[in-house]
This record gives C-alpha cells, structure tokens and sequence, in this order.
C-alpha cells in the first residue's frame, strides 16, 4: 500500500505508474477526499480547542461561584458539532482508505514500460536446446506410456486441472521438492519453515492478494479462510506487526507449500496436461530486508532460482517483465521460462519480484535500526525456488529418449532412487 502523504507529494509518479500498470484507479476522487477530511481535521481540532478553554473557563466561573450555565450551553452545541464531525470524518477516512488499497506499486525506473507481455525484456539466456534425431512426445503423452500421471482420474477426485502422479512420478514431485530445499537451506542460506496451507483474509490482503485477486482464490466460506495461492502469502506474513532490530536483517525463509488457484478465466486457455491447474507443488524463497539492499536482494533471489535450473541442465532464460505484466504489488519482476521441447515452448516457472515497502505497510511489518530511532517499513521480496508443475514438464520432456523413456536428471537421481523412468 502507498502512504497517503506520498501519493500527495508525488501525484503526477503516481498517476503514471496507474497507468504503466493497466490500473483504473481514480486518484483526483482520492486527493479531494483527503483535501475534505484535513479540512475536517483541522476544523475538529479549532473546536476542541474552544472547548478546552471554555472548559477552563466553566472551572474558573464554578471556583468563584459564579453563573457558568451559558458558557455550558453553548459547549453542549460545540461538542454536538464536534462529534458529527468525527462520525463524517471516519466515513471520509474509510472511502480514501477503499481507494487507497486499490492503487498499485508504482513501477521501479527501471522496468521496461508496456502495457502486456509483449514488452517484457531478454535479460540472458542460460543452456543449449537439446536436439532431438525423433518428434519429442509432450509431457501427457509421456506421463500415460509410463503410468507415472494420472488425469483423468484426479479428474473424477476434484473435477478438472487437478493431478495425481503415481509411482516414479511421485518419487520425482518428492525428490525435487526435496533437492530444492536443500539447495536453498544448505547453499543459498535459508531457513526452512513449515506453514499453515490456509489463511485469514488480513493475510492475504497483507501481501496484497486482496482485494484484487479474490476471485481467483478458494475460500473456505464457513472459516472466513482461505486456501493459499502460494507460500509467500503466509511466510512474508509470519513477522506481521512486529518491529524488528537492524541486526536482524536480512531475514531468508524457504517453503514448501501446495497451492491452490481457481485460474477465473483462464478455462480453455493452456490447460491440458500440466499446464495450468488448480492445487500444484512450489517451493518458495522469502527475503526480508533493508530499503536499501532490496536491489541487489532480488538479483541475488534470481541467481538462487537460476541455480535449480543449471543443476538440473534446463535451458532458461530471464526475463525483465514490463510495468503491465507486473503484479498488483510488485515494484519490479523477473521472470524464469524453461525450455520444453515437447511444447516447443518456454514455461514460466519461477516469478521473482521486490515489493520495496508495499506489503511491509500493509502488514505493519517494520524495523528499527538504532534503539529508540525511528520505525521504518521493511522491504519484501519473494520468487519460485521452484514451481513444479512446469519444471516437471521440462524435465520429462527434455530428458525423454528415442524409445519414450525419461532420463532422470543426474543431480535427483539419489533423491528419486532412479536413473531412468519406463
């Protein structure tokens, strides 16, 4: 969320970065509220002051026994005035606070501005695309030649774009989860957490879910929770309203968490096989940290996503996302697509954003970096260590042999217990 007094003195940034970001936000009905209620502060406060000194002056009348009930009669109106003040002043300072969480992050400088993905720009590119001497078989048709996924009956457990892997594919879902854990905790330094899979509404509405995206979330209606769209939703959340000591950034948390995603809109597009489903596997990396370090914090976050990819030998590459495929919150965001060479297609499988003090304001999570100093927002950064779904298109579809077989990665192969799949 944006402080009301920046949105004030940086009105045309913030206009513009509405704009970079496809928001429709009215931010002149935001400013004239915010206008009405100083006014209505300033107005309250005059009254109260009158009224403390009449109050002074009602004291002294009593003291010298002396007739107060005018003075007295005429503060029972101030007070009347001053109370319909405030009752106007909270419903004022609840309509600049519904369009107050409906502007997004404004887009770092430099992000490339555009309104879609089409003007997301190449960063690098990592691997070589593996020539193959026969037509690559996509992931599905894979996954029924060796038993290994299972579609049409998860689709009769939980109705359509719901998975179930059976046998090695199950051992691989397990022992990559496993291998990125250990990457992120024992290489990159991270510490492990364990979350709940369901959360409150103010949770999700602190790392800015809600309200925008509520309607691609599952909810459990008769709890008031909801099921996590991703793990960054409850880590992030786990030092909410708390004031932390300099000396204890930066904060690095990894997870592994299911996800769950209604897709609203989506049905039809990109949906057989592995593509886009409903409840998938991720491992999620958290970074908490200075203002001034969140920079280089997110090119380092791309680095330890980049490191399961080139561990794995999966081509990728990175992409800086332009301002209108950035999420609600994100300042800046880099994107990492694998290679599949059954789809011919690059895959999103890690997003990996700086959401400077935007979600630290919502959540109320700060941090002090002297005794007795100043409280100052914390920035937050999070990004896929990896998202599974995808990797594991990747991997089946890179590593599948002439006879349909899948070669399993070399760096999972003790995790699995498997060098070859079929």
């Amino acid at each position: 969320m944006l402080d009301l007094k920046f949105i004030r003195e940086n009105v045309e940034q913030v206009k513009k970065g509405i704009q970079a970001k496809n928001a429709h936000v009215d931010l002149d009905e935001l400013l004239n509220l915010d206008k009405k209620r100083r006014d209505m502060i300033q107005k309250a406060d005059n009254l109260k002051a009158v009224r403390n000194k009449a109050s002074d002056e009602i004291a002294q009348l009593k003291k010298n026994k002396l007739d107060a009930y005018s003075v007295i009669e005429r503060m029972k109106n101030v007070s009347a005035e001053i109370k319909n003040l405030d009752d106007s002043l909270r419903r004022v300072e609840s309509e600049i606070y519904e369009i107050q969480i409906r502007i997004p992050n404004i887009p770092h400088a430099s992000v490339p501005i555009g309104p879609d993905e089409s003007h997301n720009q190449l960063v690098r590119e990592w691997g070589e695309k593996k020539l193959f001497g026969f037509e690559p078989k996509p992931h599905w048709e894979l996954g029924d030649l060796h038993g290994i996924l299972d579609l049409d009956r998860a689709a009769r457990l939980s109705g359509s774009n719901f998975t179930a892997f059976k046998g090695a594919g199950a051992r691989l879902v397990r022992g990559l989860i496993n291998f990125m854990i250990d990457l992120h905790v024992q290489k990159h330094g991270y510490e492990e957490v364990w979350v709940p899979f369901v959360v409150r509404p103010e949770i999700m509405f602190g790392t800015s879910q809600l309200p925008k995206m509520e309607e691609d979330m599952y909810k459990v209606e008769k709890d008031d929770l909801y099921l996590i769209p991703t793990a960054e939703v409850p880590v992030t959340n786990l030092h909410r309203e708390e004031i932390l000591n300099a000396e204890q950034l930066p904060i690095r948390y990894v997870a592994y968490t299911p996800c769950f995603r209604r897709e609203a809109g989506s049905y039809g597009a990109d949906t057989r096989g592995l593509m886009r489903v409903h409840q998938f596997d991720k491992v999620e990396m958290v970074q908490l940290v200075r203002p001034e370090d969140s920079y280089q914090a997110l090119e380092t976050l791309v680095g330890h996503a980049e490191d399961v990819l080139k561990l794995l030998k999966l081509p990728y590459r990175v992409l800086s996302l332009a301002s209108g495929d950035i999420s609600f919150g994100a300042a800046k965001c880099y994107d990492l697509e694998v290679w599949a060479s059954g789809l011919n297609r690059w895959l999103e499988v890690s997003s990996c954003s700086n959401y400077e003090g935007f979600q630290a304001r919502r959540m109320n999570l700060r941090f002090r970096r002297e005794e007795g100093g100043k409280t100052e927002f914390i920035h937050t950064l999070n990004g896929s260590g990896l998202a599974l779904p995808r990797t594991i298109i990747a991997i089946m579809e890179n590593y599948q042999l002439d006879d349909g077989r899948i070669e399993v990665p070399e760096v999972l192969r003790d995790e699995v217990g498997l060098d070859i799949i079929g």
